[in-house]
């Protein structure tokens, strides 16, 4: 009976171990809360349509102020970390897996070049300087396995130290962001090592415009208005944008008959030196223009110094639209770029009735004194 008893609990462990071990390769395992002390993070960023990923361990100062930087929790250059590890390795820029930054586009790194990927990401920390290294290893523990042939780049940074405020948990942070760079920084007790990441906004934005365009927008009329309108307004890629536009126009594709479109089309065909063509469907865009489409065309050929388009702009908007607003004070406008002040005059006083808000109403009220003054607009 004994031995009955003493089989079945040793039976009971090998079948509960052989279920362990068949478990197929993908299985899901069940997530539980982490109860380590560094804590798990990530943060990002978009610039311009450019991802960047950051994801580290945090750990804390702990009460240790004065003894992170050049000691044995952040050690100075390189060094043999030990624990089966013989080579020498700079510091892992956080706690326990490799940190690890990701870029969804290719970036620069204080103006070396980084391809579009994700990278390993170390320091060499000095007393006055650091050493940034981009790896291709993302898959380490820490930097005790780093090897320098798979280093991609390194960079040069400068630390801030001695800040007033110690930040606790280590941190990596964003600041300074506009449409085509953004300072990142690692930010641990006082001490913050930044670095600035740039983009190629117009590459980087047309590579993404095509990729789009190569999917579900590619059907799309106001998506290829908007890609078209893109590339006119940042001088670029004009043959493939004229092509999203005559698709978007055609009558028997998108068949787009607004004054925007059709002016975008016609721009690009200027820009493209096809003079003929560019009058021709500016002239149905003009058809199809509301009044200030028409006035707001009128004043771009005026700061052009077209006087005398511009004039013909004009004419055909108050005749139009009845001398409707905005009309009058395209009239008002060209008068007074003519020099004919007295006409210029007298549809600005007939504008003024006719403002909508009280700010057009107090601009049409200073042309008026500018013009009874004897001066143009």
């Amino acid at each position: 009976m004994s031995a009955i008893r003493l089989f079945k609990p040793v039976f009971s462990f090998f079948i509960l171990c052989a279920l362990f071990v068949c478990q197929p390769a993908d299985a899901q395992l069940l997530q539980l809360p982490e109860g380590g002390v560094n804590h798990k993070c990530m943060a990002g960023r978009r610039v311009g349509v450019t991802d960047i990923e950051v994801n580290w361990n945090a750990p804390g100062v702990k009460g240790r102020e004065g003894k992170i930087w050049g000691t044995p929790v952040v050690h100075y250059g390189f060094t043999v970390l030990g624990f089966g590890s013989n080579g020498l390795s700079p510091w892992r820029a956080g706690a326990n897996e490799c940190t690890t930054i990701s870029f969804s586009t290719d970036v620069t790194i204080k103006g070396k070049p980084l391809a579009a990927g994700k990278y390993g990401f170390f320091i060499a920390v000095y007393p006055d300087s650091c050493t940034l290294i981009f790896s291709s290893n993302t898959s380490g523990w820490g930097s005790y396995f780093y090897r320098s042939e798979w280093d991609v780049m390194r960079v040069t940074a400068y630390q801030q130290k001695d800040r007033r405020e110690s930040v606790e948990r280590l941190n990596y942070t964003f600041a300074e962001q506009n449409d085509r760079s953004v300072e990142m920084a690692l930010e641990w007790e006082k001490w913050r090592i930044p670095f600035k990441v740039e983009v190629d906004l117009v590459k980087t934005t047309l590579a993404s415009i095509r990729a789009q365009m190569s999917g579900e927008m590619g059907f799309d009329p106001p998506s290829m208005e908007t890609a078209a309108n893109w590339c006119l307004q940042n001088n670029i890629n004009y043959e493939e944008a004229l092509g999203w536009m005559n698709t978007a126009t055609d009558p028997n594709m998108g068949n787009l008959k607004t004054f925007r479109a059709l002016s975008t089309k016609a721009d690009l065909l200027a820009r493209l030196n096809r003079k003929a063509e560019s009058e021709q469907v500016m002239k149905l865009a003009l058809e199809n223009a509301t009044a200030a489409e028409m006035h707001n065309y009128g004043r771009q050929l005026l700061s052009q110094k077209r006087l005398d388009e511009a004039m013909v702009v004009f004419e055909n908007n108050y005749k139009k639209y009845k001398g409707a607003w905005p009309t009058n004070m395209g009239m008002m406008r060209i008068f007074s770029a003519k020099g004919d002040l007295k006409k210029a005059l007298e549809h600005a006083r007939m504008a003024l009735p006719q403002a909508p808000n009280e700010e057009n109403k107090r601009a049409v009220e200073q042309a008026i004194k500018t013009l009874e003054s004897g001066k143009p607009l």
